[in-house]
């Protein structure tokens, strides 16, 4: 992160940037603890929105979406300044999330609303920023229709040039004892806007994000590894008896054991 950037514009909450590097060093230990595989699928290639504001609209479907979210941020957008916005509430449990880029908002206020629309807006600004939003406003499943908060189609409706990038993220289990993670950037939208007003604005948003959820699900029920690029390998294997069984079992055929329960 530019330090020097964020200080010319003393309404983004400053962020530290050694801080930054070790908690994605551990948020990408937790989650190759916790998750057998983290897949991602494109759609787009991504040098499109080089040098624009960019404006990444994700759905949100579980407790895990922040730390993807953030590992995802530092492996396709390393030199991009990101932003977030979170409640208000859990800002006050977690103060060093507001270390790392995130800025409170008080939801469902018109106060939380404004604080939205400012920051949001001055992030977008910035031809080397990234504003990542859940505009859902809540966990929702991903086999429910998309359907958005207005807000950020009224964030939209300020900017100037920007991009828009869709990401979904499902969750699941195929052939291991631990879930995989999945993640689909979907293909961006470069407009002004100023184009659209707050409602169209929305629609697209829904549309797309739709449109991106759709192509990740229908590649996730064919259960094939090859269909993604792996940005993470997680844990494997059942563990206990059952793994010292597997491994004996493996070495008396003079074969190398592989953890993962489809390697048998």
């Amino acid at each position: 992160m530019n330090d020097a950037a964020t200080r010319r514009n003393p309404s983004l909450p400053p962020v530290a940037k050694r801080l930054l590097e070790w908690f994605h060093r551990y948020a990408r230990w937790y989650l190759a603890r916790n998750f057998h595989g983290l897949h991602l699928l494109r759609l787009s290639d991504v040098t499109a929105v080089e040098n624009l504001p960019l404006l990444v609209c994700l759905n949100h479907p579980s407790w895990w979406d922040p730390l993807v979210g953030l590992h995802l941020s530092q492996r396709v957008f390393p030199q991009r300044a990101h932003f977030a916005p979170i409640d208000a509430a859990g800002l006050a449990k977690y103060k060093f999330l507001e270390r790392l880029g995130f800025f409170g908002v008080e939801r469902g206020t018109r106060r939380g609303a404004a604080r939205f629309l400012e920051i949001g807006e001055a992030v977008l600004k910035r031809a080397d920023a990234a504003l990542w939003v859940t505009p859902q406003g809540e966990f929702t499943d991903v086999r429910v229709p998309v359907k958005l908060k207005p807000g950020i189609g009224h964030l939209a409706n300020r900017l100037d040039r920007f991009a828009l990038l869709p990401v979904a993220l499902e969750y699941g289990f195929w052939n291991e004892r631990y879930p995989e993670a999945f993640v689909c950037i979907g293909r961006p939208l470069i407009e002004d806007g100023r184009t659209r007003n707050a409602a169209q604005w929305t629609d697209v948003f829904e549309s797309s994000l739709q449109e991106t959820l759709t192509a990740l699900s229908s590649r996730v029920v064919q259960r094939k590894t090859e269909l993604f690029e792996q940005l993470l390998e997680g844990k494997a294997g059942v563990g206990g008896i059952y793994d010292l069984w597997r491994a004996s079992k493996a070495r008396l055929q003079g074969k190398r054991w592989q953890p993962e329960h489809s390697g048998d």
